[in-house]
């Protein structure tokens, strides 16, 4: 990496610090080819790593709207891109009847902007500065409305039968996230720039901990995080990600927990509900277990 670029990075990545998101070097050089390049970034990795939280604090840091379609099954294209507002279109039909008009005018008037609702991607591209546009977990939807995606990732215009082809005043910056429960299409992933986000490391995960709770004692800081790191290489159905550690950060503060220590096991297991989110998991913790891993922090 040039000098010049080393330093572009280390800007974005103290910018994106400030707004209290802690990014490695390798992210935020993809964010930057994303911003040059005006491609789509596709962020895939476990849930609870921060894919989601990148696109909040981008929109932060450039001082822009966040639009986010959040993605399930049987998402389909008119709940994400537009849908007409019917009710109005009724009562305008029914004023319409004494209107001496021919139909074609009528039908015109009918479909006209006004009565247009506006879903996350006609909204992302419709605003008069570029917003950060979110496609959260885009593999909880099906392959068919990926392929609904590919125009907008590759023209950004949306047809509507009605109105016409609609092209973006400004182009949006699309970050997509995946957490890989299915494959997504060669299509989508063309269309994108990529970069995999895996849990963090103890040194990363460290620095969240003080970013996120300044006030937190050092000693208890670095227990909290050998703890978690600890837990995830455990046979677990959910593996706790950043979101809980600082969860269970806030509740043992809550709980005046000041140190992690083997004859304290019993009270962390009161506050295990922050870190541990399922029944099976949550078997895998009984006093002799936390009081081991409490042990070895």
């Amino acid at each position: 990496m040039s000098g010049e670029r080393a330093f572009v990075v280390a800007g974005l990545q103290k910018d994106l610090a400030d707004a209290g998101y802690v990014a490695e070097p390798s992210l935020v050089a993809a964010v930057l080819l994303m911003l040059d390049l005006g491609r789509p970034l596709l962020l895939e990795g476990d849930a609870g790593v921060g894919k989601t939280e990148i696109a909040k604090v981008l929109a932060t840091v450039r001082g822009t709207r966040l639009i986010r379609l959040q993605c399930y099954e049987g998402l389909d294209s008119h709940s994400a891109m537009y849908e007409w507002n019917y009710q109005r279109q009724l009562l305008a039909i029914k004023l319409l009847e004494q209107d001496d008009r021919g139909i074609a005018q009528k039908e015109q008037d009918i479909f006209s902007e006004r009565y247009l609702l506006k879903r996350p991607l006609l909204e992302a591209i419709s605003c008069d500065k570029a917003p950060v546009l979110l496609i959260d977990e885009v593999d909880r939807a099906d392959e068919a409305f990926e392929a609904y995606l590919l125009e907008l990732l590759s023209d950004f215009q949306i047809s509507i039968p009605e109105l016409g082809t609609v092209r973006a005043l400004t182009r949006p910056l699309v970050v997509i996230t995946s957490n890989g429960t299915r494959e997504l299409s060669d299509a989508l992933r063309r269309r994108c720039l990529y970069q995999y986000i895996d849990y963090p490391d103890y040194e990363k995960e460290l620095a969240i901990v003080r970013k996120h709770v300044p006030q937190i004692p050092a000693a208890l800081a670095t227990q909290i995080v050998a703890f978690v790191q600890s837990v995830r290489r455990m046979e677990l159905q959910k593996k706790p990600g950043i979101a809980e550690t600082l969860d269970w950060t806030a509740a043992l503060l809550r709980l005046g927990i000041s140190v992690i220590e083997k004859d304290g096991a019993e009270r962390i297991l009161e506050t295990l509900s922050a870190l541990i989110k399922t029944r099976g998991d949550r078997a895998a913790f009984p006093p002799a277990v936390v009081a081991r891993l409490a042990a070895a922090c």
